[in-house]
């Protein structure tokens, strides 16, 4: 597949010679007889640097569907208010999430939710969620109104097929949907387990840089979005909508992925996680993890995330006289922790590839007893951490833990704090 290059650019596609309008963004007939139809990320008024809109191009418009009806979902919640959630301060760890069985379940059915915090009524905080699959989205199309969706797969090659272009996902190159962007998934393999993450707030935007200067973690050059192409089918679909933190289904009678054309500043994307520039430190200390942050969502609070999303990738370790993995530490924010590929270097036993952890502000966190012992008494050498991935989403907001993976059998590891208890007193 094709993608264009960049981040917050004015993008451009098309699937057929012409289709796009040259000058005029919706004149009185649109070339090739196709409807113009405009999508916006943003108020019409927002600011010129945040007013995420593109122009479409489609066959047929949007409003050519059925009537909806709520029809829920047993295990995808967004809010307090639709399934039980637990509010502790208690770190928390979770076994890998198990992959689909010989049931067969595509991607929209096997959303299921870990940790909520904020609201999609007061367009804050997020939703966490886990997948695992074995089925090709088939005869259905999605979309999500309330939120943007961070696709992180652990295993697995999908296609996310969307009204503006395809992206192909697996390990280690994680997908965003615009909220509202329709879309289907089809798997490429014989099943595929990651995360996902709801980002109720402002869309995720590239940090500023500040003293690092201009070339440092994500580029924007290495984002990839994708090239128009479109579908002609025709029959009995049906469409799902997140409206409101349940699920809603409308029948269409044509696949709604039929964007001939489009241009705009508002399209998916997707991110190799391997190109991040990590910054570190060759002398002594070390650095916060803000170092790490690929993107990041902004809260109210000038400096103060709605979501931060950073990695934690292979790199090389060189300082003198210092303790090299994270520092104990408790932190006005709330980490959500996932696992890609590898071991943590804090917790290289207990934490697997398609686990999590919840670490919520104020409660003391950082390497169990045998990762301080290691890094204790270890030769200070330059060392490089290889074949590892790990991330965290780090927000202003409290996570609170759904009771389904509290209870879920063989999910939850009941003796987490277990790992510090064994940490020697050395004060003499």
């Amino acid at each position: 597949m094709q993608y264009q290059h960049g981040f917050g650019n004015h993008f451009e596609s098309e699937a057929r010679p012409g289709a796009l309008p040259l000058g005029q963004n919706s004149p009185q007939k649109v070339p090739l007889g196709l409807f113009a139809e405009q999508f916006n990320g943003s108020a019409f008024t927002a600011p010129r640097n945040r007013n995420f809109k593109s122009w479409l191009y489609k066959i047929r418009p949007s409003v050519i569907q059925g009537k909806f009806e709520e029809v829920g979902h047993a295990t995808w919640i967004s809010d307090s208010k639709r399934g039980k959630v637990i509010h502790t301060p208690q770190a928390l760890r979770f076994h890998p999430y198990p992959a689909a069985n010989s049931k067969k379940i595509d991607f929209m059915d096997s959303l299921f939710t870990y940790a909520i915090n904020g609201s999609y009524e007061t367009n804050t905080g997020c939703a966490i969620h886990l997948y695992a699959f074995n089925q090709s989205m088939i005869n259905r199309y999605a979309y999500n109104a309330d939120a943007e969706m961070m696709i992180i797969p652990e295993s697995g090659e999908i296609i996310v097929h969307t009204e503006l272009g395809a992206l192909e996902l697996s390990p280690l190159l994680i997908g965003v949907i615009p909220r509202g962007m329709k879309f289907k998934v089809e798997l490429k393999s014989a099943n595929a387990r990651g995360y996902v993450c709801e980002n109720f707030g402002s869309p995720f935007q590239l940090p500023e840089l500040g003293p690092i200067g201009a070339n440092g973690l994500a580029h924007p050059r290495d984002f990839e979005i994708p090239v128009a192409a479109f579908e002609t089918l025709a029959g009995d679909f049906e469409l799902l909508t997140r409206y409101q933190g349940s699920i809603w289904r409308a029948s269409i009678k044509h696949s709604p992925l039929d964007t001939v054309a489009w241009h705009g500043t508002l399209a998916p994307y997707r991110y190799d996680l391997r190109k991040f520039n990590t910054i570190n430190t060759v002398s002594y200390d070390h650095p916060d993890p803000s170092i790490f942050t690929v993107l990041t969502s902004a809260s109210a609070v000038p400096g103060t995330a709605n979501i931060d999303f950073a990695i934690f990738p292979p790199r090389w370790m060189v300082a003198e006289n210092t303790f090299r993995p994270p520092y104990y530490h408790r932190n006005v924010m709330n980490e959500f922790m996932g696992l890609i590929t590898g071991a943590y270097d804090a917790k290289e036993e207990g934490f697997k590839p398609a686990g999590a952890s919840i670490h919520n502000c104020f409660t003391g966190h950082g390497p169990d007893a045998d990762g301080f012992i290691k890094a204790s008494s270890g030769e200070l050498k330059p060392q490089k951490y290889e074949n590892t991935m790990a991330f965290m989403w780090e927000s202003h907001y409290p996570f609170a833990a759904t009771e389904q993976a509290l209870k879920k059998p063989n999910l939850l590891e009941e003796n987490y704090f277990e790992c510090w208890q064994k940490l020697p007193v050395q004060f003499k």
